[in-house]
């Protein structure tokens, strides 16, 4: 089977179906390929699907923003009733917490710029509030099996709480509903499709090999293939001028009995990114907590080689590392004996900020390093990406002047450079999945 489109994207998770959407809307005819049988089905599958604006750059602050906006008014951003069902948006609030004299005005500064509500909330205010909670300062994080993990506490923390930030209910939904939206646009996909090969034709453009018998060619590809996107760029023979390098990575999430208290007045409970202890939390279905970590440094990495080939169920070392942490934070939190949650492969640039660019090959980009903290940015993702496409192919050197995205709901100007393959990784680069 031949096939041709004006654009390829590799990758039917919620970044892919939301590039796919937003070009269908741009007048291209698009095809999204997945090895998968079901849209959403990758590493989106296993995201808590955090809705936050924690960044340490102006570029996620403001794309958070912009995509909360997107969250909020859902089936409006859509277009399309999917007969699915849709993703929901649950404002929770969420409230970031370090010790006392760690809290950055740097983050602030963005929250103010782009009109983002926030509240410092020191020990007193922390008890007032979420008597639940201990507001000691256990940090830095540190191994469960080492002496000094139980020690008393050495002051107290602070936290930063936004209170419009939240979760999505169903993050795979989420992925279906923007796959729904781009299919009622014109947007084809091919499931079950492994792509086996990708060359560059005499004439220009691309073709790929599907399950080594089918082609698909396009004058552009956009490889969003998450965890398997460093194999995409290998086998289209990209990647050797890249600065900014990405990894698979396993990662867990854990679903425990939330405690007494941690529900205030019927609600779901303000959600927790606790980077005193290492640790995030979240409500979850059926009164529980999702418990996942912000990867201290104390946790050695878990980077894999074949994403196929990750285990795919929760081990019991790393659930007792992640729900210990967070019963020191909640004292009330039980930690029952047997593992419960679900095991992913995160797509891991070497400074945790994604990849959205065009490559050193005409009509080949990237969407890629985007696991871990870009869920929440997936509407956002497909409109940069189309303005950046349509930049280069207007002509315009992306690399020496950045194009240049305007968010459309907030009108904050973002320089889509900051998301360049050949940024300087060193320096002020965010040094965690926080961002």
């Amino acid at each position: 089977m031949r096939t041709t489109a004006d654009v390829v994207v590799i990758g039917a998770g919620v970044i892919g179906s939301s590039i796919a959407l937003e070009l269908t809307r741009a007048g291209r005819d698009v095809v999204v390929v997945d090895k998968a049988g079901g849209i959403g089905h990758g590493s989106t599958s296993a995201s808590s699907a955090i809705i936050r604006f924690n960044y340490s750059t102006w570029a996620g602050v403001a794309a958070a923003w912009e995509s909360w906006h997107c969250w909020t008014h859902w089936r409006e951003h859509l277009g399309h009733e999917d007969p699915t069902g849709l993703a929901r948006f649950q404002r929770t609030g969420i409230l970031a917490l370090t010790s006392a004299d760690e809290q950055s005005t740097g983050t602030t500064a963005h929250f103010d710029r782009a009109g983002i509500a926030w509240e410092l909330w020191d020990d007193a205010e922390i008890a007032r509030r979420l008597p639940h909670l201990d507001a000691g300062s256990f940090g830095p994080p540190k191994p469960v099996d080492a002496e000094a993990f139980f020690d008393d506490a050495a002051g107290s923390v602070s936290g930063l709480f936004t209170p419009d930030a939240g979760f999505v209910s169903d993050p795979q939904l989420a992925a279906h509903n923007l796959g729904a939206a781009a299919q009622a646009q014109g947007a084809r996909y091919l499931l079950h499709r492994l792509v086996t090969g990708i060359g560059q034709l005499p004439q220009g453009g691309w073709q790929l090999t599907l399950n080594n018998t089918d082609t698909l060619s396009a004058p552009a590809v956009v490889n969003a293939a998450g965890p398997w996107s460093g194999k995409v760029n290998e086998l289209a023979g990209i990647g050797a001028d890249f600065r900014v390098t990405t990894r698979p990575l396993r990662q867990e999430v854990h679903h425990v009995p939330a405690p007494t208290g941690y529900s205030d007045a019927g609600g779901l409970g303000i959600s927790i990114a606790d980077l005193d202890l290492g640790t995030y939390l979240r409500a979850a279905s059926g009164d529980g907590l999702l418990v996942g970590g912000t990867e201290p440094a104390c946790d050695p990495l878990e980077w894999v080689d074949d994403p196929d080939l990750a285990n795919v169920h929760p081990t019991v070392s790393r659930y007792t590392a992640q729900v210990t942490r967070a019963s020191r934070r909640l004292p009330g939190l039980q930690v029952p004996h047997r593992p419960r949650g679900v095991a992913g492969v995160y797509d891991a640039s070497s400074d945790w900020t994604p990849i959205y660019d065009l490559t050193s090959a005409p009509g080949f980009y990237v969407a890629m390093g985007t696991s871990g903290n870009q869920f929440k940015n997936a509407p956002v993702v497909g409109q940069l990406m189309t303005a950046l496409i349509e930049g280069v192919e207007s002509g315009q050197d992306h690399d020496a002047d950045p194009v240049l995205f305007v968010a459309p709901r907030t009108g904050q100007p973002i320089d889509l450079g900051a998301f360049s393959r050949l940024r300087d990784p060193s320096g002020d680069a965010p040094t965690s999945v926080m961002g």
